[in-house]
């Protein structure tokens, strides 16, 4: 059996704006075509009845051409987002390793996003210093940016 991932899927309310800011602040380059589906048969595959689905693929960065995509879609119909903290159960975050945390952040500021909670450095023994944040997307989607110092290259 042959298994690789592929993509996460992430829901936005608009889904050029959501994936503009991936593309601004975490480099994410898009994978065309962009998508723009409906029909009986996504019906049968999402459950949902006249679902319309409009949106695109976007490559991570540091994963090359073959590598898994962030899909960011928009439904024609959508129920509320609710709040979601770190804490909450199912997938939380993404996370990208950044140069510069503080500087990253402040970007994802400038952009629409915002802060859940304050830049930590934690040294984890055998492991490294890390340095990261949580932060949220112009859609309150979590993302936790952090940089990794090896023990051996401090």
């Amino acid at each position: 059996m042959s298994i690789k991932f592929v993509h996460t899927n992430l829901i936005a309310k608009d889904w050029k704006r959501l994936s503009a800011f991936y593309q601004e602040v975490f480099e994410c380059v898009p994978a065309p075509p962009e998508r723009d589906h409906s029909g009986e048969w996504l019906d049968r595959v999402t459950g949902l009845k006249a679902s319309h689905i409009r949106g695109i693929h976007l490559r991570l960065p540091g994963c090359g051409e073959a590598g898994p995509t962030l899909e960011i879609f928009s439904y024609n119909s959508m129920p509320e987002h609710p709040s979601v903290q770190p804490n909450t159960p199912g997938f939380s975050h993404v996370a990208f390793i950044v140069d510069d945390v503080g500087a990253t952040a402040q970007e994802i500021l400038n952009h629409g996003g915002s802060a859940i909670g304050e830049l930590a450095i934690r040294d984890l023994p055998g492991v490294g210093l890390l340095t990261f944040q949580y932060l949220a997307d112009p859609e309150g989607n979590i993302v936790e940016i952090q940089n990794w110092k090896k023990p051996d290259n401090r």
